[in-house]
């Protein structure tokens, strides 16, 4: 019997390592960029996790000239300010902001489809 018992799993949870990661997010300072779909063809891009003292509108009017687009800054209860852009702009937002050097590249985590 003390066999059997040595070889019963323990309860795995398959999620602990993503509950782990989550318990320190603000340490890690990650820059989160996703995509969401709306209507059809439509999608709007978000981004979430830039540094308080940045400037939001600043970066905000900097990438609607850049990319052609309308945005916005949105607050969020729980995520803060995020900023809302027309169209699928994910790698053009995460070029952007390693190269006006507002975020180191390894720092950016892209979501999406």
């Amino acid at each position: 019997m003390s066999e059997l018992d040595s070889q019963v799993p323990t309860a795995f949870d398959p999620f602990a390592d993503a509950n782990a990661e989550d318990a320190g997010a603000g340490t890690k300072e990650y820059v989160h960029i996703r995509v969401q779909q709306r209507n059809g063809r439509k999608s709007l891009t978000t981004v979430q996790g830039l540094k308080k003292e940045y400037s939001y509108t600043k970066i905000l009017k900097d990438l609607k000239k850049e990319f052609c687009c309308n945005g916005t800054v949105v607050q969020d209860s729980e995520l803060g300010q995020v900023i809302q852009l027309q169209g699928d702009q994910r790698k053009n937002v995460s070029t952007f902001l390693v190269q006006a050097g507002l975020v180191k590249k390894d720092n950016i985590k892209i979501h999406g489809f």
